[in-house]
C-alpha cells in the first residue's frame, strides 16, 4: 500500500456479506440512559459518530438489553423492546455509517444480575431474575432459566438483532463474555444444568449461544454479520481458563462471523483491571488469549486491551494473531487514531492512559470525561463550530497540563498567544514521573503537548516567573492562571530532616534515597510513589491516618492499584500517624501504642496546596483573568485539562 506504514492494519476484512475498511473497531463504550426516561439523549448519536469520523472500520454501540424485563442490569441501561426505540436506534446508525463506517449494535442480557437496582421505576425492592441455575445473590433467589424463559429469550435476541437490521445497524454484537448472562451459560462454575442447555460438556454450555447466533441467521440472512464477544479465559483462580476459551471458541467456530475475544468477569474485583486493563498491565495484555484461540478456528478472530501503539497493532495483523483490533478507550483519547495512523501522523496520537477517569466520570456522571481529550463526552457541542471569537491578547501564567492546553486551545481559535512558565521545560509537576513505567503514556502525552506548543505561533517564554512587575508593560487582554499547587509539608516533630522529601523530589532522587523508606500518606501519590520503588528495589511502608485509601474521585483505577499493592507486596498501615521522625526511625502512633519503623528516607504525600495567591495576584491586571486546574482546589488531570479547554472556548465572545 503506497505511503502507509500499516498496510496490514489499513487492508478491508469481509464479514458476512460486509466490507470493512480496515482491521481496527471501536469496541462497545458508552452511552447510558441519562434522561431517565429509557431512551438515548441527542448526545449518544454525536457520541459514536465522532469515532466513525476517525477512520475507523466499525464502531459498537453501548449495551442494548433484549429483555427489558429480566435482562436489565442497571438502571440506565438501554432496553432494546422500550417503545419506539427505533428512532433512537436509527439516528445513531445513520450518524455512524454516514462517515463510512459499519454500525454494530451490541446485544446483552445481564441474566442472574439482572433488576438488582429497581429504585429508580418506583418499587423498593429488587426484582426477579433469572440464571442457568437456582442460586442466591445479593440477598435474593435466581430462578433457573425454564425452557419457556430460554425460548423467550432466544425470541428476545432474535428480535434485538432485527431491530438493529430494520434501524440502519450493519452487524450486531452479541456479548457472550465478561460474567453476563450468556457468560454464565458458558461457564462450568455457574452452569451446572444437567439437560441440553449445560453440564459438564462445553457443547451443552454453548448450545445457547449457538443457537441464539443461528436464529438470528435464520432471520437476517446469512450476510449478514454476527460478531460475538467471549471470555478467553476468566483469568483468576478457580475461573476458567484458555483451555475452555478455546473450546467454546471451536462450539462457536463457523456460526459468526467475528469471534471478538476478551477476557475476565466482571464480577471478580481482582479482574476487573485485566477485563479493562490498568496502567499496570503491559500494551496488548490480553492479545495473547485471541492468538490461541485464532489457531483453533477459521472464524476471523478480533483481539482487545491495552492496545494504542499503531506498530504493535500492525504486528498482530502481520503475524496472524488476530484478525481484527479492537479499542475502546484508546478512541475515547484519540477518536481520530485511525486517521493518524493512516496518514503519517502516528506521532500524534494521544495514547490512552489506562487512567480509567472515562469510566469512572462514565458511572458517576452518565457520561465518559477523558483525562487527556477534554472533547470527549462533548461531541455534540464540539459538531458544531462556535461563532469567530474577537481576536485578544492572552497570556497564560504557567505550562503545565492546564496551561499547555489552555495556550493551544487559545491559538487553535486565533488568539495572540503567550504562554510563561517557571522552569525550563513545559509539563509542570507531573514531570517528576517521567521515569515511571506504569506512566510512560502520560509522559508521552506531555511530550506531544509540549511539542505542539513548540511548533506553534504561541510565544513561549520559560524560566519566566510572572509577577505584577512583569505584566506593567505586557499589555495583555486576558490572563489565565495555570499555576498548580505545591506540596503541604505536615507539622511532625524532625520533618526538617535532611532525609525527609515530599513525593515530587523523590521521584526525582531514587538512587539518593535509602533501601528502607516509608511515606507518609496513602493517597495515589502515594501509593503510585511507593509502587515505583519497589520496583526500584526499594523496601516500602506506607502510613496513613484514615482506614482507607484515598482514590482521589477515580474508584475504577483504584481496582487496579488494590491488585498491584498485594502482588508487589507494598505494606500499608491504616489508622496510624507518624508522631516523630528521627535519624533511623519514625515513632508512629496506632491505636493506642507506639511503634517504631525503620527508615533510611522519609517521605511526605499529604496532599497539595493551591498557589492560589500568586494567581490572585494577577486578577485585576488585564481585563478578563480566569484560573483554572490545580491553583482553584487539587484536583485531577482531567479536571485540569477541561477547565483549560472550555474557559478558553468562552474567550472573545464579548
Amino acid at each position: 500500500m503506497k505511503n502507509c506504514k500499516y498496510p496490514n492494519l489499513f487492508s478491508p476484512i469481509v464479514l458476512g456479506d460486509t466490507l470493512f475498511r480496515n482491521r481496527i473497531f471501536a469496541s462497545p463504550t458508552g452511552y447510558q440512559n441519562l434522561n431517565g426516561d429509557g431512551y438515548l439523549n441527542d448526545g449518544a448519536a454525536a457520541y459514536y459518530e465522532r469515532k466513525a469520523k476517525g477512520g475507523v472500520a466499525s464502531v459498537t454501540s453501548f449495551e442494548g438489553i433484549v429483555d427489558g424485563e429480566f435482562g436489565r442490569g442497571g438502571r440506565t441501561h438501554i432496553c432494546l423492546d422500550t417503545p419506539n426505540i427505533s428512532n433512537n436506534l436509527a439516528r445513531l446508525a445513520y450518524a455512524v455509517k454516514t462517515h463510512g463506517a459499519v454500525a454494530s449494535l451490541e446485544l446483552q442480557h445481564t441474566g442472574m444480575f439482572a433488576n438488582r437496582d429497581l429504585s429508580f421505576f418506583g418499587a423498593s425492592s429488587k426484582g426477579i431474575a433469572y440464571g442457568p441455575v437456582a442460586c442466591e445473590l445479593d440477598g435474593r433467589e435466581i430462578l433457573p432459566m425454564d425452557q419457556a424463559v430460554i425460548e423467550r429469550t432466544i425470541k428476545k435476541y432474535v428480535d434485538g438483532a432485527v431491530l438493529a437490521k430494520m434501524s440502519g445497524f450493519g452487524m450486531v454484537t452479541i456479548h457472550a463474555g465478561h460474567g453476563w448472562m450468556l457468560h454464565q451459560f458458558l461457564s462450568p462454575l455457574t452452569n451446572t444444568r444437567t439437560d441440553e442447555w449445560g453440564g459438564k460438556g462445553v457443547e451443552n454450555r454453548a448450545r445457547l449461544l449457538i443457537t441464539i447466533c443461528d436464529a438470528i441467521k435464520k432471520a437476517l440472512g446469512k450476510g449478514f454479520p454476527i460478531e460475538v464477544r467471549m471470555s478467553g479465559s476468566e483469568c483468576y483462580g478457580g475461573g476458567f481458563g484458555i483451555e475452555d476459551g478455546i473450546a467454546i471458541a471451536k462450539q462457536l467456530d463457523g456460526h459468526c462471523d467475528l469471534i471478538h475475544v476478551s477476557a475476565g468477569n466482571h464480577e471478580i474485583e481482582e479482574v476487573f483491571p485485566v477485563t479493562h486493563p490498568s496502567m499496570f498491565l503491559e500494551d496488548g495484555c490480553n492479545v495473547k488469549y485471541a492468538a490461541e484461540i485464532k489457531k483453533h478456528v477459521k472464524t476471523p478472530v478480533a483481539t482487545v486491551g491495552a492496545l494504542s501503539d499503531p506498530e504493535l497493532m500492525e504486528e498482530i495483523i502481520a503475524s496472524g494473531k488476530a484478525d481484527v483490533v479492537e479499542m475502546a478507550r484508546g478512541l475515547l483519547s484519540d477518536p481520530d487514531f485511525a486517521l493518524k495512523a493512516r496518514t503519517g501522523k502516528a506521532d500524534q496520537i494521544v495514547k490512552c492512559m489506562r487512567c480509567l477517569s472515562c469510566f469512572s466520570s462514565e458511572l458517576t456522571n452518565g457520561e465518559p470525561y477523558c483525562a487527556l481529550n477534554p472533547e470527549t463526552g462533548r461531541e455534540l457541542e464540539m459538531k458544531y463550530a462556535i461563532p469567530e471569537p474577537i481576536k485578544k491578547k492572552v497570556l497564560v501564567v504557567g505550562g503545565g497540563i492546564g496551561g499547555m492546553q489552555a495556550a493551544l486551545t487559545a491559538t487553535k481559535q486565533g488568539h495572540q498567544v503567550i504562554l510563561c512558565e517557571e522552569k525550563s521545560r513545559l509539563g509542570g509537576v507531573l514531570r517528576c514521573e517521567e521515569n515511571v513505567n506504569f506512566k510512560k503514556n502520560l509522559d508521552y502525552y506531555l511530550d506531544q503537548q509540549s511539542k505542539k506548543v513548540m511548533d506553534s505561533s504561541i510565544d513561549l517564554r520559560l524560566n519566566t516567573k510572572v509577577t505584577p512587575e512583569y505584566l506593567e508593560n505586557l499589555d495583555v487582554d486576558v490572563i489565565i492562571g495555570a499555576l498548580g499547587a505545591e506540596p503541604v509539608k505536615p507539622g511532625i516533630k524532625g520533618i526538617e530532616k535532611s532525609h525527609v522529601l515530599c513525593a515530587q523530589d523523590a521521584y526525582q532522587s531514587v538512587s539518593e534515597i535509602g533501601d528502607k523508606v516509608l511515606i507518609i500518606g496513602a493517597g495515589l501519590v502515594g501509593v503510585e510513589l511507593g509502587l515505583h520503588l519497589i520496583a526500584c528495589g526499594k523496601e516500602v511502608d506506607i502510613i496513613e491516618a484514615t482506614d482507607h485509601i484515598n482514590d482521589g474521585g477515580n474508584f475504577l483505577h483504584m481496582l487496579g492499584l488494590k491488585v498491584e499493592i498485594e502482588k508487589q507486596g507494598l505494606r500499608i498501615q491504616y489508622n496510624a500517624c507518624v508522631e516523630e521522625i528521627k535519624d533511623k526511625t519514625v515513632s508512629v502512633k496506632s491505636l493506642n501504642e507506639t511503634e517504631e519503623f525503620e527508615a533510611d528516607t522519609v517521605i511526605y504525600a499529604v496532599g497539595q496546596k493551591p498557589r492560589r495567591e500568586d494567581a490572585l495576584a494577577l486578577n485585576l491586571l488585564a481585563p478578563e483573568f480566569y484560573m483554572v486546574g490545580d491553583c482553584i482546589a487539587p484536583r485531577d488531570i482531567t479536571s485540569a485539562n477541561t477547565e483549560a479547554f472550555m474557559t478558553v472556548r468562552n474567550i472573545g465572545r464579548i
